[in-house]
């Protein structure tokens, strides 16, 4: 065991928990406000295609990004317009856009690339391995800023927690609610980007793997806070790290199949929410469409 952890495992957990904790802060801006959205496993994979067919085409990861994070935003503005404007029912239509989200990469990257299953290997000098970890991290504390400490920050959370009374300050819901959104969309995209374009060098089918219900999981553990979601994140991170660290080594004299070593972190998962989001709180509006009165 004494192989398995040392420094090189904290490294491989802070990269594994880099696109939860974009994700999961994108979770926390679209929940605050008063949106529920579950769609941030379909918001990575389409970052994540975009950016890698992208990068393939301009040859530029920062093209690639950037487009990464204006496809995250573009589909999270069809969940935003179908719950906001239409009040549709948000675990729907996150749940629409997952599935949505399962087939349209692989339809698209076959047209493209005649391979439904992966876009062409990127060279490795059009990787950017680092600077999502920074955009991750350093989000925390503009986040936790932004929340607490800024005007907008107060409207966000006046508007997940009381929208009729933010709106008798002259707050306008609606559009704080769009700027939660979409502004989860913008950051589970970069998320997806750095798993096709940092993590790997190709986008792969379903390469999310769960890591956007493994993010919504981190936030609810986290009670919608910043600091508290990274320490989530991490800790998924980590339990991921080990969990590849563990795979082929014997334990106890016995070597435990690769099937339940992979399933660990999902496991986890399913352990934090059933045990914490009773005792979680959430914003009292969230998923609660907003009608007003005339």
């Amino acid at each position: 065991m004494g192989d398995i952890i040392n420094i090189g495992l904290f490294f491989s957990a802070i990269r594994l928990a880099t696109p939860l904790l974009l994700a999961a802060l994108g979770g926390m801006f679209s929940e605050r406000a008063g949106v529920i959205n579950i769609a941030l496993e379909g918001l990575m994979l389409a970052g994540a295609f975009t950016a890698a067919a992208v990068t393939w085409y301009a040859g530029s990861p920062w093209v690639g990004l950037l487009s990464a994070i204006v496809a995250g935003a573009a589909i999270a503005g069809i969940h935003a317009v179908a719950c906001i404007r239409y009040k549709a029912d948000q675990v729907v239509s996150g749940t629409a856009i997952n599935i949505l989200l399962t087939g349209v990469p692989a339809l698209l990257s076959g047209a493209f690339f005649l391979s439904s299953g992966s876009t062409p290997q990127i060279p490795k000098e059009n990787l950017i391995a680092w600077t999502p970890i920074f955009i991750a991290f350093a989000l925390v504390p503009l986040t936790y800023y932004a929340l607490y400490y800024t005007p907008f920050g107060l409207r966000l959370r006046a508007v997940g927690e009381n929208p009729e009374a933010a709106d008798a300050a002259g707050v306008s819901v609606r559009a704080m609610r769009y700027t939660g959104v979409l502004l989860s969309g913008a950051l589970a995209g970069i998320g997806g980007a750095y798993l096709s374009i940092g993590q790997s060098s190709l986008f792969t089918r379903n390469m999310s793997a769960g890591r956007g219900f493994i993010a919504l999981a981190a936030l609810i553990f986290g009670k919608w806070r910043p600091v508290q979601t990274m320490l989530a994140c991490l800790l998924f991170g980590f339990t991921e790290a080990v969990a590849i660290q563990l795979q082929g080594v014997p334990i106890g004299g016995a070597e435990i199949p690769n099937q339940f070593i992979q399933i660990i972190p999902y496991v986890l998962t399913i352990v934090v929410l059933a045990g914490f989001i009773g005792t979680s709180r959430a914003p009292r509006a969230l998923g609660i469409p907003y009608q007003k009165e005339k």
